[in-house]
């Protein structure tokens, strides 16, 4: 939705943002932390929305002071990572330290980016990768960062935000099977991100 873009104006500028740095950056950590998910033993999905984004932004702006130009290459870069009030959109992370592990567990993983889905009940929202790039090689390689969107309906966002319902993560790879369920403060802060 229109609402959700972001503009160049809610960008700070360099020298605003220094100051405000601190404080934005404890408020976002305390929020990010109830949109990490960790589903088996190496990957994680942090769940992202407007405000994640423009976190992000405002720090590589900052980092790379690349001013104007930057802001406004960043924005495009991240314009499909907002959701649109009918979905959450997740960046995967396949999280090994060991380069050897990681690429010999990767090399198992191709096409594991189109095998989650978030479980309520008897309804099943499946998971559609980000289509900007093949994230798996031909021979099967898995990249190690994915992003995944979860299209939801009404009744399906209606479910969503029912406290008393569990909602279950899975993945469904052959290499790479297992799921998790939402704590309670994650459900609530995902429910956020539906209009």
């Amino acid at each position: 939705m229109e609402q959700n873009q972001i503009k160049p104006e809610d960008i700070y500028e360099r020298k605003e943002y220094l100051n405000k740095r601190p404080q934005l950056r404890k408020q976002i950590v305390s929020r990010k932390r109830k949109r990490r998910v960790d589903v088996g033993p190496y990957v994680t999905l942090y769940f992202e929305n407007r405000d994640t984004i423009v976190h992000q932004i405002n720090e590589m702006v900052f980092i790379e002071n690349g001013g104007n130009e930057q802001i406004e290459e960043e924005i495009l870069a991240y314009k499909s990572l907002i959701p649109n009030g009918k979905e959450l959109i997740a960046t995967v992370m396949v999280e090994i330290d060991s380069p050897l592990k990681r690429a010999e567990v990767l090399s198992k993983m191709g096409g594991f980016e189109q095998t989650f889905s978030i479980n309520i009940g008897n309804l099943s929202i499946k998971g559609k990768a980000e289509l900007d790039v093949d994230r798996t090689t031909s021979d099967g390689k898995a990249s190690s960062v994915q992003f995944v969107h979860f299209n939801f309906n009404n009744e399906e966002i209606q479910k969503f935000k029912d406290s008393n319902l569990k909602i279950e993560l899975s993945i469904n790879h052959e290499a790479y099977g297992h799921s998790t369920y939402l704590q309670a403060e994650t459900q609530h802060e995902l429910s956020l991100d539906f209009n």
